[in-house]
């Protein structure tokens, strides 16, 4: 009877010491008030980490099937690090996605861990549906370095981050090296301005034989976004309040685009809505395009024109500009494992998960220094004029609402690009209209 009191109370004092130090193990200080992982057990001690906890279940919401690979690969690499945490991939094509996460925010059902982009990020860190992230990220070895300025700043609000940088894309100026080659031109480069552009776009146009300098096609992100602020015009104001479109600096960003419509060097508004401005490149129909990062998949796998294009930097206005957006990973604010989505989301846009993506050709990691294997996947095209634009990138144009004004952005630039109003109607309308829409944020 005695041994087995004894034994009892054995057993209770190493069950008290064993909790003791599991409370001490999650985390140690680094002597600037920050906190880091502790270490890995040593090898008498070859205990996976939360070995003996129960598994959490995380959901990640993702929209496009061609990232899955890597994704998988990601989480097979995760699971090893953190086997008490367990995710599931929950994937929603692109046109269903966000009318999903609205449905599933107003349900309180949102993934725990989501892609976010540009324009859905204002609305959704405003209306508390995001976690602002700034606090654990000051907590943390993060560093916002690591990643472009330009989409730290795309995912603050209100001085808080809210997104973790995970990819990102700028647009490049495509060009057929066949079609310079004939007309005796020189290949574009990043000494390029507009004047030199719009030169070789008229001496390559042949319009009895279908043949276009450029296709000046009606697309914001890929398109006049780009030569507004190449002009020093900007289409929203830093603190989101006003509209630049009634500037005269974005006015003439914008007939750098209708201008090669009137004068013939592009296909006609009509014709780029028959036919995509990327298609009739893509046919040998035009020389020049303003693409994005993401076209080279398309263009590599293209045999019959593949090795007649490259790729350079877009041509300067009174600066060098280029859009930049990316995506980001978002914390559901109703998760209710908020240390475990945290600890997804450090993983996900952490050097070892930024270099698996890369190495799939998908997309641009954000992680500096991530991007060489995204470069070498397309070794036919200078890819790296897409990663350099990073650094003299400006964030994609958004608001709180920025379909709205989006919608009447489109409505109006259509007409002309049709022709049936002046660009600089067009654009003092939009600024009125779009004024008037961030008052009522």
């Amino acid at each position: 009877m005695q041994f087995r009191r004894k034994g009892v109370l054995v057993f209770f004092m190493l069950v008290m010491v064993l909790l003791a130090l599991a409370a001490c193990s999650g985390t140690v200080s680094n002597g600037n008030g920050k906190t880091e992982e502790s270490s890995a057990p040593s090898n008498n001690q070859e205990q996976k980490q939360g070995e003996s906890k129960n598994k959490v279940k995380l959901s990640l919401g993702l929209w496009d099937k061609n990232a899955v690979p890597a994704f998988e690969v990601m989480m097979e690499k995760f699971h090893a690090k953190h086997d008490n945490i367990e995710v599931s991939i929950e994937l929603t094509p692109w046109d269903q996605y966000w009318m999903k996460m609205e449905a599933a925010a107003t349900g309180g059902a949102l993934p725990d861990v989501f892609w976010m982009n540009g324009p859905n990020f204002v609305k959704y860190a405003s209306n508390g549906i995001i976690m602002p992230l700034q606090e654990r990220i000051n907590g943390s070895n993060m560093s916002f370095e690591n990643y472009p300025q330009a989409l730290i700043n795309l995912y603050s609000y209100e001085n808080s981050c809210y997104a973790i940088p995970f990819s990102f894309d700028t647009i490049g100026l495509w060009y057929n090296k066949k079609m310079f080659d004939a007309a005796n031109l020189d290949y574009p480069d990043a000494s390029w301005d507009w004047a030199k552009f719009k030169d070789a776009a008229v001496q390559l146009t042949d319009k009895d034989a279908g043949i276009y300098g450029f296709t000046a096609d009606l697309w914001n992100q890929g398109g006049y976004y780009n030569t507004i602020y190449q002009n020093g015009g900007f289409v929203i104001s830093d603190d989101k309040k006003s509209s630049g479109y009634d500037q005269q600096e974005a006015i003439e960003g914008l007939k750098f685009w209708t201008d090669f419509i009137e004068q013939g060097i592009s296909p006609t508004a009509s014709q780029l809505s028959e036919t995509p401005g990327v298609t009739i490149f893509e046919s040998g129909k035009s020389a020049l395009y303003f693409g994005g990062s993401w076209i080279q998949s398309q263009f590599s796998a293209n045999d019959a024109i593949r090795d007649d294009l490259d790729v350079t930097d877009l041509p300067k206005g009174k600066k060098q500009a280029t859009i930049i957006h990316g995506l980001g990973f978002a914390m559901a604010a109703n998760t209710k494992h908020s240390d475990e989505a945290w600890t997804l989301i450090q993983y996900l846009s952490s050097e070892e998960a930024q270099q698996i993506l890369g190495s799939t050709g998908t997309t641009i990691p954000a992680f500096k220094n991530t991007q060489d294997a995204w470069v070498n996947s397309a070794p036919a095209f200078n890819l790296q004029v897409f990663v350099d634009a990073a650094n003299y990138a400006v964030p994609l144009p958004v608001s709180k609402n920025t379909a709205k004004w989006q919608d009447k952005e489109f409505e109006l630039f259509s007409k002309a690009w049709e022709g049936q109003i002046s660009i600089e109607n067009a654009a003092k309308q939009l600024g009125e209209f779009m004024n008037k829409a961030l008052e009522e944020e």
